[in-house]
């Protein structure tokens, strides 16, 4: 029920962003992206760091997603997973993938 840059396995790993801007740029372009989601909620922040919670219309599920941004890389890494269940059919690699498209070009 989750996707991660960092899984080694096929069905939960997906590539990392990569970013040219400064780091506290993306971050902040990162944030616009995320904000303009629907019920996606800040949770905790740092300088490289940002977490997030995004609930589901219907049955309230939340699921965590997580950045992380690498300044030496220039890679933005992150995983998306629900608290709860075995399956989340397809969301959280669908959620990320949609993101993905929405920073294109503007990281």
């Amino acid at each position: 029920n989750c996707v991660s840059t960092q899984a080694s396995d096929e069905s939960h790993a997906i590539a990392p962003f990569l970013y040219k801007k400064s780091r506290a740029e993306a971050k902040e372009a990162l944030k616009a992206i995320v904000a303009s989601l629907p019920r996606a909620k800040l949770i905790e922040e740092d300088e490289s760091y940002l977490h997030y919670e995004f609930t589901s219309l219907l049955l309230r599920f939340i699921d965590d997603v997580e950045f992380v941004l690498d300044e030496t890389a220039k890679t933005v890494h992150f995983r998306s997973a629900s608290r709860t269940g075995y399956s989340d059919l397809g969301v959280n690699r669908r959620r990320m993938e949609q993101v993905r498209t929405l920073v294109s070009g503007k990281l």
